[in-house]
């Protein structure tokens, strides 16, 4: 950790506080309200949408276009993460980056409250642009880890994060839910529309966001410019440096093959989830919001307990761990009701996805932070942003893809592939070695 000044709990607690800010788009916007509206208001549910696709005209099912577009905002991230974090890194920049996709993303998000039924493209852009911003956001938002903690605190701070956010959705989510089902707790007779609760997402992102812009000092890392130089064209050829000498980190490489493809299985579930939990069991809107309310509190508590295990036990064994019960939960989904009593069994699961979650989550980057020299640290975190977003990228398109051929069940069945082959890669790193590669490189 550089030395130019202590590390203080007001800085801490600013970069906590980003993920207090911007985990409501991850809750209503991702997750609960607005992936259900996408579908069902926008992209035309089961019917689906009508698409001209080289010349032919092919009928898509609303949830396949609701994930397609999903993964494709993640492709534009993916390009951009190893180029805009090496560029943050040489000006030492990473706080900018982040103030201006934060409100790029807060702006787009305030830009669905106009998008109506039946306009899909409307509220594809829109969404599109807002997830961007959101990504590229916590690439930035992630890469100051390192400097405000130490290999013995990592797991507890990252978890710490984590905590916050999972708070923060879960107020703005309860929030949400009198806009929408009790408007009369809030002191109005009419309930809200959809498109309120989006803007609510966008006010919060946008207002909690400035502690962090007030308290969290970056550390001096700026690269001086030779004549000629331009911090894009340094940011491209540590691009290209990171790319040619990657061997010489060779537990971070197998770590970010094992993440990026389980945690394809982890945002894909939670993406999905309140759509497959509509159309299987067509619970209503109200029970939904509570069900996610119930996992934002186990995550919470989750977050923090594993987060804690993780400085006592290590970071991979927590992480292989809830491995182990993402992929019970994906065969869990296929047979969900065979007991005769499913709404019974989703909370009983929502308990269960939000005890891993947090730490899964958490314990990964935690992983990430200790395999990462400090000097590199947004340029090493926009690889595993770039592993994160491929992720988001190739697990979408997979669920769309089997829900279109077979339906749900298959499709969230198919989700345990990624959890048992980045199981069985993740087996292989060595945390050890992985943390004295990051000691000894040279940047």
């Amino acid at each position: 950790m550089s030395e130019v000044a202590p590390v203080t709990q007001r800085q801490i607690w600013g970069w906590g506080l980003y993920d207090f800010a911007n985990s409501p788009f991850a809750t209503s916007i991702l997750a609960v309200i607005f992936n259900r509206y996408f579908v069902e208001q926008l992209a035309g549910g089961e019917e689906g949408v009508v698409l001209d696709i080289l010349g032919a005209t092919v009928r898509v099912p609303g949830v396949t276009f609701f994930t397609y577009t999903l993964a494709a905002g993640m492709l534009v991230v993916a390009v951009l993460a190893p180029f805009l974090g090496a560029i943050a890194d040489s000006s030492g920049s990473k706080k900018r980056f982040l103030a201006f996709f934060c409100y790029m993303g807060a702006g787009a998000t305030a830009m669905l409250y106009f998008t109506n039924e039946g306009q899909y493209w409307r509220g594809a852009i829109f969404f599109l642009v807002a997830q961007v911003g959101f990504a590229a956001g916590n690439i930035f938002y992630n890469a100051f880890l390192p400097e405000i903690s130490t290999p013995k605190n990592i797991g507890w701070i990252s978890g710490f994060g984590f905590t916050l956010g999972y708070l923060g959705g879960a107020i703005l989510l309860t929030l949400n839910l009198a806009m929408l089902s009790y408007p009369q707790w809030l002191g109005f007779t009419d309930p809200f529309s959809p498109q309120d609760t989006f803007l609510s997402v966008a006010l919060w992102w946008a207002v909690f966001a400035v502690p962090t812009f007030l308290w969290l000092r970056e550390r001096p890392t700026t690269i001086p410019l030779a004549p000629g130089k331009s911090h894009l064209r340094i940011g491209i050829e540590r691009v290209a440096r990171t790319f040619s000498n990657i061997r010489r980190y060779r537990e971070l490489t197998k770590f970010l093959a094992a993440f990026l493809i389980y945690n394809d299985g982890i945002q894909t579930t939670v993406v999905i989830a309140a759509i497959f939990i509509d159309e299987v069991l067509g619970m209503s809107d109200s029970r939904i919001i509570g069900l996610f309310l119930v996992i934002q509190a186990t995550a919470f508590v989750g977050a923090l307990a594993l987060g804690a295990a993780s400085d006592r036990i290590g970071n991979k064994r927590v992480v292989v761990g809830t491995l182990v019960v993402w992929t019970g939960v994906a065969v869990w989904g296929y047979f969900l009701g065979a007991t005769g009593n499913a709404e019974a069994e989703v909370w009983v699961m929502g308990i269960v996805v939000g005890l891993v979650l947090g730490g899964s989550q958490s314990a990964s980057r935690a992983i990430q932070g200790t395999f990462t020299p400090e000097a590199n640290s947004a340029e090493f975190f926009a690889f595993y942003g770039i592993a994160g977003r491929f992720s988001s990228v190739m697990g979408p398109v997979a669920y769309g893809s089997v829900y279109a051929l077979f339906g749900p069940r298959p499709a969230i069945l198919f989700l345990a592939v990624f959890f048992v082959v980045g199981l069985l890669i993740l087996m292989t790193v060595d945390e050890q070695e992985g943390m004295r590669q990051a000691e000894i490189a040279v940047t």
